[in-house]
């Protein structure tokens, strides 16, 4: 008896298999019908059958496992080549975009092991070795690596001075910007029938939201917040002003009682000579650290935001600000009184911070 190799039995399944024939052919010497023998061992009667003619051409060996019919046409060794390969990404292989489809990986196959694939084998050899159809994250193509890693093994560890020597807390600020055009989601519908978001269609001003998240050893975390609305109107402001931010950061240290040390990206309203002079003017209670550019992925305040998406904005249908705003609101108060969220966020950066 043999069995295909990938999509068919595994080498344990293949042995528990043939224990289960060769119980039958125990049953066959002692004169049991088909159909009894498919009923003690929960089989079909055509499995019966086939087995008791195989058995009674060669006995007990003919229901011996033979092992797979064939060997993948690559085995681990060569599948690590290609993996390597693949991970390369799709422009060092001629592309032009990022795409792995494949009928790409099927030609890098050939061009590398001069071997022909098809396009269900070629989708049966990625998820036998743990691949499967992803949407990709996005990272800039400014962003320095390099510059990311001296920054989690050099400034990151001395954000521990300060922070051990004031009992202080640890906060990382971030704003993001909202329309009424909701963030988009999948939603489930009939087969065939593309579901319809109905968003508005003219432009009726934003809100903005800027958000601490803040750590201490030993406390509870928390969230602090500003709204600002933009309703388009003659000489309103459009968005945070440095005054903003400055008040934001008072109120963080009259909330929070102690000390901060504050983590945020280079904004221009971040380095400006007002924010600077300020920052200058409070070295008793506040140090101020840049995050590298274009890595958000080292603010947890960043994760605030997919879990304000999840938690009530995706697919939002709303029809007026003072609705948005509402939704917003309830959305960071409930992630407010879940400090296990905001912990989450952190983890989800790899940065940790050490008991005092």
């Amino acid at each position: 008896m043999r069995y295909a190799q990938g999509g068919g039995l595994t080498a344990g399944q293949r042995a528990k298999r043939e224990q289960v024939r060769l119980r039958a052919a125990e049953l066959f010497a002692q004169d049991y019908s088909d159909a009894q023998v498919a009923k003690e061992l929960r089989v079909s009667r055509m499995s019966a059958n086939r087995w008791r003619r195989a058995w009674a051409r060669g006995g007990d060996a003919a229901l011996a496992s033979k092992g797979p019919a064939s060997l993948p046409m690559l085995d681990e060794a060569r599948f690590a080549r290609l993996e390597a390969a693949l991970l390369r990404g799709p422009a060092a292989h001629g592309w032009n975009d990022q795409y792995w489809t494949l009928a790409r990986i099927r030609k890098v196959i050939g061009r590398m092991f001069h071997l022909s694939y098809s396009l269900p084998g070629v989708w049966k050899l990625l998820r036998r070795h743990g691949w499967s159809c992803q949407v990709p994250a996005r990272r800039a193509i400014e962003r320095d690596e390099g510059a990311i890693v001296v920054w989690k093994t050099e400034v990151w560890p001395a954000v521990e001075r300060p922070r051990r020597t004031w009992n202080a807390w640890v906060c990382f600020e971030d704003e993001c910007g909202r329309t009424l055009r909701a963030p988009i989601a999948r939603t489930w519908a009939p087969r065939g029938a593309t579901p319809v978001a109905h968003v508005p269609g003219r432009r009726a001003g934003r809100i903005s939201v800027a958000a601490l998240t803040c750590y201490r050893p030993g406390e509870r975390s928390r969230l602090l917040y500003r709204v600002h609305v933009y309703r388009r109107r003659k000489d309103e402001k459009a968005s945070f002003t440095w005054a903003d931010y400055r008040d934001l950061i008072l109120m963080a240290h009259r909330k929070l009682g102690a000390p901060i040390v504050l983590i945020w990206d280079n904004l221009n309203r971040h380095t400006c000579a007002e924010i600077r002079q300020f920052i200058a003017e409070s070295a008793d209670w506040l140090r101020v650290v840049q995050l590298p550019a274009y890595a958000p992925d080292l603010n947890p305040a960043e994760g605030v935001w997919s879990l304000l998406n999840r938690g009530g904005l995706a697919n939002l249908a709303v029809r007026g600000l003072d609705e948005l705003v509402r939704v917003v609101k309830r959305g960071l108060k409930k992630i407010q009184y879940r400090p296990h969220l905001i912990d989450g966020c952190l983890a989800g950066t790899g940065l940790v911070l050490t008991s005092l």
